[in-house]
């Protein structure tokens, strides 16, 4: 192994995990073309970040990285991220998780097609909550709130349920809050244009590369464990 080697490839490692940008446009332009053209520095590349517990991805000539499974570094636990989104309680956090994947699934019905939204608005999202969570809950069983399991699809709908679409203060234009459906959808979208995933424009909100780097390989893996989940354990296609 050459020192050169591993140094490109330790430095592409480290502006990665600093969020800066790999890509053959811009300032590190150079780096991307060591990890790209380099049989040794790309190598050295994956397994760095394998052992960081970090996944590589490319796209549109590219480099974007994501936390691993249980990774306390460079991921988040569940208490910091509803510091970060401001909510109280874990059922609001699932629910915050849910209505992440409602905006992928706005964008990307699989990640085969070549065809998605262009952009989403707020009330996108709305609507494709209240459709997906439509299924879940027999209302005319009686459900409790309270009695049901805090990490189950049913207290997702449920919650999202109890919500009014919006406030007094919602009217004069949406406001981040975890008190009506908008105020917790514009949490989220507050949440994704932070992390560099969705930029606003006018109130509509468009993917980034590093959204559909992570969604075109990441996706298509736990899409099928959704709908699964959704169906009640069942296999989608039964």
């Amino acid at each position: 192994m050459e020192n050169r080697n591993l140094d490109k490839a330790l430095d592409i490692v480290s502006k990665l995990i600093t969020g800066e940008n790999v890509s053959e446009r811009g300032e590190n332009a150079a780096l991307y073309q060591e990890y790209n053209n380099n049989a040794e520095v790309y190598d050295i590349v994956h397994m760095s970040l394998k052992k960081l517990n970090l996944n590589i991805y490319e796209y549109n000539n590219g480099l974007y990285v994501s936390a691993g499974d249980n990774n306390r570094v460079f991921g988040y636990s569940n208490e910091e991220l509803r510091n970060v989104l401001g909510l109280r309680v874990n059922k609001e956090l699932y629910l915050a998780y849910f209505i992440i994947y409602n905006i992928i699934t706005e964008f990307y019905s699989d990640t085969m097609s070549s065809t998605y939204a262009e952009f989403i608005r707020l009330e996108d999202i709305i609507k494709n909550v209240d459709k997906t969570t439509g299924g879940i809950v027999d209302k005319s069983a009686g459900l409790v709130l309270d009695e049901v399991e805090e990490n189950s699809f049913k207290q997702i709908a449920l919650t999202w349920d109890e919500l009014p679409v919006t406030t007094v203060e919602d009217q004069t234009g949406a406001r981040a809050a975890r008190n009506s459906k908008s105020g917790m959808v514009k949490l989220v979208l507050n949440f994704c244009v932070a992390q560099e995933l969705l930029v606003e424009s006018q109130d509509r909100y468009y993917p980034t590369d590093r959204f559909r780097s992570l969604i075109e390989n990441y996706f298509d893996d736990y899409r099928g464990r959704f709908a699964e989940l959704m169906n009640g354990g069942r296999d989608a296609t039964d």
